[in-house]
Parts: structure tokens; sequence; C-alpha cells
């Protein structure tokens, strides 16, 4: 035999309408004495004849449905998904409570969207439930059946809030029934479908279930987050040994977090609806993100790195401010990538460029070479890093004023010593210069000026450079000579005789001259002048860095 709750309610236990008045409710407690229990009958006398009681019964029942109707209802819920499919043209109320009924005695093997179209429609229903029509119709009746009206909406919204409890108990007690992957399937549509994935409010009593759903849930996330703690310490771990050391570890964090999202959907759309926060969800999703980025970071690890982003960007979009952090994230990866691997081709172009071998000398034959190894010739060998100075230059050579050659010279050296290549060939020359300025110029410059940034003083012959400009010397014909600082603004540079000139614009005497061809990194020290020349307002050499 079916027994829903309607088929409790006082009303179905008499036989009696909304509009029945006590006398008729006692007849019908005798009538029913010999089929029923004395008990039975006397509490659901009692409970519609007391008007403190007896408005639970009615918003129990199928207020303003006709007694044959509400009879054919009671005997049509045998087949329960038949009958809420005609519910839609009852009241209400009356709605309601037949879907509710239908819940109570629903096939687990139910379709799971049909499941879905009732509990929204119910949402939906409950939405539109205006307490003072509902007085209304209570009071109409009351008025026929003799008993007192309803005065204040207290307490009917009392008694439809235990009614709102019992549809979600009802519907609570058949989802238990469905397999638990039904059960999640069913509340993630429910709720994406009600919040539009997240970007709405849904009905109040969606957002009831889910809450109810989050703290049957609360368990299994905290067991599946412990787990995914432990496997991310277990990343950490083994990062140290690359990529392939940890791609199992990985593979299982994916499944496991596929796992715990899938449950945490319906609690995450719904937090993203109501605009708060979903905080367990949140502190996954920033520990694979922390974890993602030490990865890159710290390890260099690109391929994990990426993975880990891609997983927190798929699961946890429902999070708006993760969202936001790990597209960030994402884009910037992307470009450090694009940046490392643009640095990498450079950095094989750099390789190439400055790659030079050569055999020099005509009776003892020494090799000159030059690769991101290092610069050598003959037996003399300077790793890059350590070089700290280059020098070159040529000198004219003449007999009786008739040209007879230049010689050309090239050195390079750490502060300890150096190598000093002689040279007549001027293509040569000009070849090892350049593969020396790019393998080593540019360090050396950014060198010079790092140190003038820290505020060193570099002695230039008998001037000091500056960060924020040079010392001159004015010389005399008699006395000692005078310092005479300058700004950057104050001073000119010129090559004459073989030398590098710097000297005051507002004092003709105070200059130096540098020997490119005797002193170390004249020509760096050019390069290094003339590009602040170019920049307008430039106040210290470091700032070109």
């Amino acid at each position: 035999m079916i027994e829903t709750s309607l088929h409790r309610n006082p009303f179905a236990i008499l036989g009696a309408t909304t509009r029945d008045g006590r006398a008729r409710i006692i007849q019908l407690t005798e009538e029913r004495s010999l089929s029923l229990s004395e008990e039975t009958l006397r509490k659901a006398q009692t409970e519609l004849t007391n008007p403190r009681t007896r408005l639970a019964a009615e918003l129990g029942w199928l207020p303003g449905v006709s007694p044959n109707k509400a009879q054919q209802l009671l005997a049509d819920l045998a087949n329960a998904l038949e009958q809420t499919k005609q519910v839609t043209q009852l009241p209400v109320l009356a709605s309601l409570n037949v879907t509710s009924a239908a819940f109570e005695q629903m096939d687990p093997n139910t379709d799971a969207q049909n499941i879905i179209e009732l509990i929204s429609r119910m949402a939906q229903s409950l939405e539109g439930l205006a307490i003072s029509d509902l007085i209304r119709d209570i009071n109409e009746d009351r008025a026929v059946a003799g008993f007192p009206e309803i005065k204040t909406t207290d307490q009917v919204e009392a008694e439809l809030d235990e009614r709102k409890r019992h549809y979600r108990a009802t519907i609570k007690q058949a989802l238990d029934h469905q397999p638990p992957k039904t059960l999640v399937q069913i509340m993630t549509s429910l709720v994406g479908a009600a919040t539009n994935e997240g970007d709405r409010h849904a009905p109040a009593f969606i957002d009831d279930l889910v809450d109810s759903y989050a703290l049957e849930a609360q368990d299994f996330l905290q067991k599946e987050g412990d787990n995914i703690s432990s496997l991310l310490l277990a990343v950490r771990e083994g990062a140290a040994s690359g990529e392939g050391a940890i791609k199992g570890v990985l593979d299982q964090i994916e499944a496991v977090v596929r796992n715990w999202d899938m449950v945490a959907q319906p609690i995450q759309l719904s937090a993203k609806a109501r605009g708060i926060r979903h905080e367990p969800s949140e502190e996954l999703a920033y520990a694979i993100r922390k974890l993602a980025i030490d990865l890159f970071n710290s390890h260099d690890l690109q391929d994990s790195s990426k993975r880990l982003m891609d997983l927190v960007h798929e699961r946890f979009s429902e999070l708006p401010e993760v969202l936001e952090r790990v597209e960030e994230d994402r884009e910037t990866l992307v470009e450090l990538l694009e940046d490392r691997r643009q640095t990498d081709a450079d950095r094989k172009q750099w390789e190439a460029d400055i790659k030079y071998q050569s055999e020099l000398g005509i009776f003892s034959k020494k090799q000159l070479s030059i690769s991101v190894g290092g610069a050598s010739f003959g037996n003399q060998h300077f790793p890059l890093e350590t070089i700290t100075r280059l020098r070159w230059g040529g000198i004219r050579h003449s007999v009786n004023g008739i040209p007879t050659g230049t010689s050309l010279t090239v050195a390079f050296g750490d502060q300890n010593s150096e190598a000093v290549v002689e040279l007549r060939n001027k293509e040569v020359f000009a070849a090892v210069t350049e593969k020396l300025w790019l393998a080593v110029g540019w360090q050396i410059m950014r060198r010079i000026a790092d140190a003038l940034k820290r505020g060193s003083e570099l002695r230039l012959g008998d001037a000091l450079l500056r960060d924020d400009g040079i010392v001159l010397m004015r010389h005399k014909f008699f006395g000692s000579a005078e310092a005479v600082p300058c700004t950057w603004a104050d001073v000119q540079v010129w090559s004459a005789d073989g030398s590098l000139c710097i000297g005051s614009t507002r004092d003709k005497r105070a200059r130096i001259a540098l020997s490119y061809i005797e002193f170390p990194n004249t020509h760096i020290f050019e390069a290094l002048i003339r590009a602040a020349f170019k920049r307008p307002g430039l106040k210290r050499l470091s700032e070109l860095f």
C-alpha cells in the first residue's frame, strides 16, 4: 500500500475537505471508526478542529482542490512520475505537495533529467508563492467551515518554512537512493541551470538544497583534499630529479582533483552565484597554483608547471578570483616561455656569431680562437666571464716618409694577465675585434656601469670616472694640476692621434687622452659615454641599463 505524507494528512485520513466544519469532521471520524484505530482518528480530528494545529494540516494538504480531484490525486500517486507531469494545473501549494509526495515513493531508476525538472519546478513554484494569496485561500475555506480566520502572516510563514524543510528532506531521501555519480550529476545540472553556470542567483530553495549537499560532501572533500596535499608534497620532493620523476604523481593529482572537483562543482557554482567563497576550493586551487609557480621558478620544469596551471584553470573556473589570477599566471607563463624560447634562439645565434678560429704567424704559428668556452691565443686561455679588459689599435709605420705598413694589436685578458695578438692583416684584425666585442664587450661595459652605480670610482689616467660625471685635471705650466669635476652635461669626447679625448666644455685645459692601443677598455669607455650622450637629460651612466 502506497503511503506518503499526503496519505498521512488528517484530511486524507478522515476523507474531509478544507470546507468541512466541526460537525462534519466529527461525523467522518465516527464513520471511519471500524477501519482505523481510535488513536489515529482522534489525532486527526484534533488536528483539524484545533485552529492552532489546523494550519499545518491545511498547508500540507491540497488547498483549492475539489474533494473528488483530491481523491483522484491520491490514487494516481501510484504512478508518481506521470502524476507530477499534471501538477502544473493545480494551485501552487497543492502542486508542491503532490510533487513532494511523488518524491517520497519515487523509483530509484527514475531518469535523472526528470528529477532535475521536478526539483526546478518546485523551486520556481516556491519563488512565486505569495503568502497573501495563500492566506486568502485558506480564509475563504475557513469562512465556509466556520473556523477563525488567520489575521497575521507570522504563523503562516513559520509553517511554510516547515513545509520547505519537509520538501528538502523528501528530495534528499530520493537522491540518496541514486548512485553517487548520478546524485552529483543531478546536483551539478540543477545548480548550473538555476544559476546559468554561476552567473545569476538561484531560487532560495536550490540554495538550501546545495547547503544540505555541502554538509553531506564535507567529509569526502576533506579526505580527498588531504590526499591531494600529500601528492603535492610528493611532487615538491621529487621536483629536483626532473620532469620524468614527477610525471606519475602529476597523473594521480589530475585524477584526484577531477574527482574532488566533480563533487564540489555544485557548491562552487552556488557560491559563485551568491557572491560568496568556497574556501576549501580556493585553498586547494591556490596550493596547486603555488606548486606550479615553484616548479617553474625553482626547478625550471616548464611542462609540469603549465600542466598544473591548466588543471587549475580547467577545474576551478567557477572561482572568480582564482580564475582571474590563474589566467594572469598562464599568460605570464606563456610570455616567459616565449621569451625563453627567444632567449635560447638569441643565445644560439650569439654563440654562432662570436665563434672564430685562425692560425696566426709565419714561422711560429699560434692558434687564436673565440667561442662560448672562452678566448685563447697560443697557450693562454681566458673563460669569457673572466675577461675584464680589451684593447686594440694600429700604428702606421714609414721610412723617410714612405708608408711601410700598419702594425695592428689586439689584447684581451683578466686582472692578472693578458694575451697580446700582433697582426698585419686588416681583415683578420676587423674580424677578431668584432668577435671580441660581441663576446665580452657588452659584458665589460655592464660591469663598469654596475660598479659606478654602487658608488665606485674608476681611474682613467689621471682622471676619475664616476656615475654622475668625471673629474678631469687642469694642467698648468707652473704649479700643481687642479681637479675639475664635470657632469656629463659639461663633457665632450673626440678622437685624436690614436687616443680617446675627454674634455670639459667649460675649460679647454681640463682634459685627458687615453690611447686606444695601450689603455685597457678605452673603446668600451668611449661607447659607454657616447651612448649616454644619445640620451638627452641622462645624469648617470648606469641609467643606460
